[in-house]
């Protein structure tokens, strides 16, 4: 809820089915329907109108709660169905007038969480048995052919007018927002030609060269188009291997405060310093012993700690990058009971094989890479009170840099590192790797050593020894060195630390999703704000208006 005091109007993520304005969600059994049907009047900001299903982030906003209700409260689902609840047009991509009438860093962060967005789709298919097949039952283009493009199978209504394609090139000047370029090629494996000819056709392509050309997978006619839908759909779910007869947990609203000071939630706290512009986010570990057999946790539901602090760190996380703006650098801190945090994951690992359990370490391993992908300085702070255990250590190995307060003369009293059998493997970035293999660069000897530390408290010296931080000042000089550090960082260009940071992170090896961040933070980015997109004459600006892009023939 938000405070009288709250003197900033913020956007909060915050929805629910029955506040929908354009999707429907209906389950029947081990297949739900999400149907998109576009309130052209109901955008989030107000000056455009959200015409031939385009969608703005208050779509996305309903898309990713829809997604996580299925997850959680829908565990009987097996295949997710996305169609249009209109006729003939399936979804037209975002709203070009909102995108006119965007900042950059709207579109820049709108951008990115759509990408999450659908890379969640993909998540949930690998990790979780959740199919997802796109039943375009109309025109398919931009972004809509992107969210199609995230699903594991692509059917194409085959009614001599209905194509797919990605005309923002010839169109809009600019690049497909939300993958198209990868998933054509990582993902379908078209040919270059192909895709060449595809990516500069402003009509796309019908259904059966569609086919042909690996663009969607099987197409059919009006008359049979339901019944293919509803044949695939039930294929798909047999692939699965989520329960029938469980009983689906509830997702209420998170619980948060919103003042001055900054956000406020049961797990998660985010202090800001306006004038430093730096956010200070705790994160806590769970007060007492977390329900450790599966009649308990299923009972826990979303106030079971693992999965209420995802939920809170991921609206953070969310709410931090939408509204602060200008906050640039993120303090990472932990608070609690190690024992706890422990033995939480404990449980986590004991009963992965439960829907429940392997649904909350999806939301864990998504909301971690969410803060991996986020254009913020990252330093993680270890100090007496800390507790960097198990899965709280991942805050530590994302951040771009981790200090850990030592105490020559009182070593009891210092903060400690813990690691758990959670720290290898459960939760890979975006490029596959898990953080510490990441760091190490995969290198066996550190990975060892680490490994063999798993469940042993480690105080600054050997944390530092072992490579879990960066550097152990101490007592004496902590917070003169710590303030240098961050009013350095503060100091520094944020587009050159933009780049330097989203360079750094993943280290060596490529996958879908790093080319998918790598492409929207560098060449989307730039193009973004080329004139030949948004000057004036620009292609993105003149959209509609009857008038042609003026160009600036440079190839620069």
């Amino acid at each position: 809820m938000n405070n009288p005091e709250t003197v900033r109007p913020v956007i909060t993520y915050d929805t629910s089915p029955e506040k929908y304005k354009h999707w429907s969600l209906a389950c029947d059994g081990e297949i739900a329907t999400l149907a998109l049907n576009i309130n052209e009047d109901a955008g989030i900001r107000p000056g455009y109108k959200l015409k031939l299903n385009s969608y703005d982030l208050g779509v996305d906003m309903e898309l990713h709660d829809a997604l996580q209700r299925v997850r959680f409260e829908h565990p009987e689902v097996r295949t997710v169905v996305v169609t249009s609840g209109k006729e003939r047009i399936f979804c037209s991509g975002a709203n070009i007038f909102m995108l006119g009438l965007s900042t950059h860093a709207w579109k820049v962060n709108f951008c990115k969480f759509t990408n999450e967005t659908r890379n969640g789709i993909e998540d949930s298919s690998r990790y979780s048995g959740l199919k997802f097949l796109a039943a375009c039952n109309g025109t398919t283009a931009g972004g809509g052919y992107e969210l199609a493009l995230a699903c594991d199978e692509i059917l194409l209504v085959d009614d001599r007018s209905s194509a797919v394609s990605l005309p923002e090139v010839p169109l809009l000047g600019v690049l497909p927002g939300t993958g198209g370029l990868t998933r054509v090629t990582d993902k379908r494996r078209v040919r270059r030609d192909h895709a060449d000819i595809f990516c500069t056709l402003t009509e796309g392509i019908r259904a059966q060269r569609a086919k042909e050309w690996r663009l969607i997978d099987d197409f059919a006619t009006p008359q049979a188009f339901a019944e293919k839908v509803k044949q695939r759909a039930t294929e798909l779910a047999a692939q699965s291997d989520r329960p029938a007869d469980a009983k689906g947990v509830a997702l209420p609203a998170v619980k948060r405060t919103i003042d001055a000071a900054g956000y406020h939630y049961e797990t998660v706290d985010v202090v800001i310093d306006r004038a430093a512009r730096r956010a200070t986010l705790t994160v806590s570990a769970p007060k007492s012993a977390v329900a450790d057999d599966i009649d308990g946790i299923v009972a826990a539901g979303a106030s079971w700690w693992p999965l209420l602090m995802a939920r809170e760190l991921d609206a953070a996380i969310l709410m931090l990058r939408t509204n602060d703006l200008e906050v640039g650098t993120w303090v990472l801190k932990t608070s609690g009971d190690a024992a706890h945090a422990l033995a939480a994951d404990a449980v986590l690992n004991a009963n992965r094989g439960h829907w429940f359990v392997r649904e909350t370490i999806g939301m864990l391993r998504r909301t971690l890479a969410r803060l991996d992908v986020t254009s913020r300085t990252l330093i993680a702070l270890v100090e007496r009170d800390s507790c960097f255990a198990g899965t709280l250590a991942e805050l530590l190995f994302a951040a771009d840099r981790g200090y850990m307060l030592s105490l020559p003369d009182a070593p009891a009293e210092e903060g400690k590192v813990t690691l758990s059998t959670m720290n290898f493997g459960d939760y890979p970035m975006v490029n596959g790797q898990y953080r510490l293999a990441a760091r190490f660069y995969g290198e066996e000897a550190p990975l060892a050593a680490a490994k063999a530390a798993i469940g042993q408290p480690q105080g600054a010296d050997t944390a530092l020894a072992l490579g879990l931080v960066t550097a152990a000042p101490d007592d004496l000089d902590w917070d003169e060195e710590i303030r240098i550090v961050l009013e350095e960082r503060a100091s520094l260009s944020p587009d050159a630390l933009t780049g330097m940071e989203a360079n750094l992170r993943f280290g060596p090896g490529e996958t879908m999703e790093t080319r998918v961040f790598g492409r929207l933070s560098a060449w989307q980015n730039w193009i973004f704000i080329r004139p030949n997109a948004v000057g004036e004459g620009g292609a993105l600006k003149v959209f509609g208006s009857g008038n042609k892009a003026k160009f600036n023939w440079e190839r620069v």
